[in-house]
């Protein structure tokens, strides 16, 4: 894999009876459950997903992965009870569309005998998943203003567009500016802009309307990012030494970097492959003769021009 991840230690005994018990049968089944890809991340999370059960399926003949994806909350709990009721499975790996309707739905599944892998979204009850998959959302915001701090001096002006209100948004604002508390460095001002390319750029007119000396832009997504580039186009403030820090991992943006992008000369992974590496714990759990139960913190990685050609996958939608 190409991500870096830090495992967090807490091995629960009974995925090793789970998988002892379903290594014992002809077929072992695995369900993937997530939400019906609608922006781009989650895009390439789906592409993700499908090439890891392409290249899982062909090395383990007797692993059987089930994608399923939901456009909405009831509908993957239903998918969930077909998984169970219908295919069998062993192991279920699953990224709800949100936390707390999809608590019980996840329980029923645990009650059934499967393994249980979350993914990015924690469930509203602690303690139903054997494995925990995610993103590192405080670190994304930390490496993203430790970059800008070695750009910026005291006294220069950013700007912030934050995602949608949510504690993966709050977690990322807050180790940001706890990063750059001390160093003199302005926050002019901060706004939600919902990951959307829109709304960053309508949130962007407003504050170059507002504000004539920025510096550098915290975008926090990549979607966002474009957004606001293409505000800064429209106002004819790209040749001015801002620069922009977006997140995620989009292909466009990587290639931006390798090329040698000066407008947004650096981006923050927050990997929508993280299904795949979720996957590949969950088969390691029947496969491997150790135990893999626990949490899985993928490293918010600092993509640079240098690093660029490891997170770039130009066949992936996102």
């Amino acid at each position: 894999m190409h991500f870096g991840k830090t495992i967090f230690a807490g091995l629960v005994g009974g995925v090793m009876a789970v998988a002892s018990a379903a290594s014992a049968q002809d077929t072992i089944k695995i369900g993937v459950s997530y939400p019906t890809p609608t922006h781009a991340w989650a895009a390439g999370m789906n592409w993700h997903a499908e090439q890891a059960e392409a290249r899982l399926e062909a090395l383990y003949p007797d692993i059987d992965l089930i994608l399923i994806n939901s456009p909405d909350p009831a509908s993957q709990a239903s998918a969930l009870e077909d998984l169970v009721s219908i295919h069998a499975i062993d192991a279920l790996v699953v990224l709800p569309f949100e936390s707390e309707p999809l608590t019980d739905p996840v329980l029923n599944v645990k009650e059934s005998g499967a393994l249980i892998t979350v993914v990015d979204r924690g469930l509203s009850q602690p303690g139903i998943e054997d494995i925990y998959v995610a993103g590192n959302n405080p670190e994304l915001g930390r490496v993203s203003a430790q970059y800008m701090k070695t750009r910026l001096e005291s006294g220069d002006n950013i700007v912030i567009l934050r995602g949608i209100p949510t504690v993966i948004d709050n977690e990322r604002f807050d180790g940001f500016m706890a990063e750059i508390e001390g160093t003199g460095i302005n926050v002019l001002d901060h706004k939600h802009a919902n990951w959307n390319r829109d709304d960053g750029f309508e949130v962007m007119q407003d504050f170059l309307s507002r504000f004539p000396d920025i510096d550098a832009v915290w975008a926090q997504d990549d979607d966002i990012a474009i957004g606001v580039v293409a505000a800064l186009e429209q106002a004819g403030r790209t040749g001015d030494g801002m620069f922009v820090v977006g997140g995620a991992g989009m292909k466009e943006t990587i290639r931006g970097i390798m090329d040698g992008n000066e407008l947004v000369p650096v981006d923050v992974l927050y990997p929508p492959s993280m299904i795949a590496t979720a996957m590949d714990v969950t088969v390691a759990a029947f496969k491997s003769n150790g135990p893999v139960a626990g949490r899985y913190i993928l490293g918010a990685t600092l993509i640079t021009p240098e690093n660029a050609e490891a997170f770039y996958f130009p066949d992936s939608p996102f």
